[in-house]
């Protein structure tokens, strides 16, 4: 039966490009909806700060006038330049179990990227490293934290058949958090505080953490500067995660390190998981979603880390080791059971050496796909 792809053009299509999985994954224990109100703000030119320096379209695969498949491609010019190549990314793709749906929106990815002079397609990449990316291909019986994309195991078959191959994988640990830090740890970390006169604030209130939104955003930009297709967030954008995230942090689970100079030099933040309670809300906050995310961030055993690094100043000096072992105190101190830690980058052996430390397994596994079109 024939498949008809439609580029999304109105607000009503924008809302049926947001909505659609939510019935595709309607049967699924695994999947964990995102917010819609988040998702359309990020989709639209006029509230998004990423389109100073973005393009971006989307389309919609019909079949018999049902919708069967999404698909967005965006082109970030910042990350072009950066990195000297001409990639367009996809990203926000989802579709049923047929080839020929997978096939006809990525056709549209591809022949869009060809017109504006593109050589190459990859992802799932979003506008930001702050987006959603990767694709799921294992550890599809793991319920991800609301940071991560959940896929059906069949999308990564589909990928290689239309010839896409692999170029990155981000890796999740999952770890016991009420296992004691090593006092071999505990004396390290003290001698390095010690001879680098660093400092770590612990914080009672999100509203303490606000006066240092813009520094600790700023050491993001550093400590992600070399890592795959990342590209330093704009001060707007730095405004707009500030508001979105760190007024919304459980500031126990949050860890600075900062130097004699009160720089931000490393950080850690991780929060209750609100996986289950996005399933229960269904998207959408009100008029009682908020309610489930309320009474998960205040009953919990398990907690799911979302950022971490370090400025690259500070690295290969053993700073890594303060936050993660501040935020395994705090678990122990809130009885926390389990932590699933953020994606780190396969290549970024650095990152993924610390679960060595700890009681831990791999949970995730995700990947970025690329195809050459020229």
């Amino acid at each position: 039966m024939n498949i008809t792809v439609k580029e999304v053009i109105t607000t009503s299509e924008l809302k049926k490009f947001v909505k659609f999985p939510a019935r595709l994954y309607r049967d699924s224990p695994y999947w964990v909806p995102p917010l819609i109100f988040d998702e359309m703000q990020n989709l639209r030119k006029d509230k998004n700060p990423s389109f100073e320096y973005c393009e971006a379209r989307y389309w919609l695969a019909y079949r018999s006038n049902e919708i069967v498949g999404r698909v967005a491609a965006i082109i970030n010019h910042r990350a072009n330049e950066k990195w000297g190549y001409k990639h367009v990314r996809f990203g926000w793709i989802d579709f049923i179990d047929d080839l020929e749906v997978s096939k006809a929106l990525l056709d549209e990815v591809e022949k869009w990227g060809r017109e504006a002079g593109m050589e190459a397609v990859d992802g799932p990449l979003g506008f930001t490293d702050m987006d959603n990316e990767g694709m799921l291909v294992d550890g599809f019986d793991k319920l991800p934290t609301i940071a991560n994309i959940y896929n059906f195991p069949y999308y990564p078959v589909h990928l290689e058949k239309h010839n896409y191959l692999k170029q990155e994988d981000w890796l999740q640990f999952k770890f016991n958090a009420s296992q004691p830090v090593p006092e071999k740890m505990e004396r390290l970390n003290r001698l390095v505080m010690e001879k680098y006169k660093l400092h770590v604030k612990h914080f009672t209130k999100a509203k303490q953490i606000l006066p240092y939104g813009r520094k600790f955003f700023y050491t993001l930009n550093r400590a992600f500067s070399n890592l795959y297709g990342f590209v330093d967030l704009t001060d707007r954008e730095i405004d707009k995660y500030v508001k979105q995230y760190l007024t919304f942090i459980q500031p126990q689970f949050v860890c600075m390190v900062f130097d004699s100079g009160d720089n931000v030099v490393a950080f850690g933040i991780s929060m209750p998981s609100l996986s289950r309670a996005f399933q229960k809300a269904k998207g959408r906050l009100f008029p009682f979603g908020f309610i489930h995310i309320f009474r998960a961030m205040k009953n919990y055993n398990q907690i799911d880390l979302y950022l971490n690094g370090v400025h690259p100043d500070w690295q290969k000096k053993g700073i890594v080791s303060i936050y993660y072992a501040e935020m395994n105190k705090s678990y122990i101190r809130h009885n926390v059971k389990v932590a699933i830690s953020n994606q780190q980058l396969e290549s970024n052996t650095d990152a993924i050496a610390m679960w060595h430390n700890y009681e831990s397994e791999p949970y995730i596994r995700r990947r970025c796909y690329k195809k050459h079109i020229l």
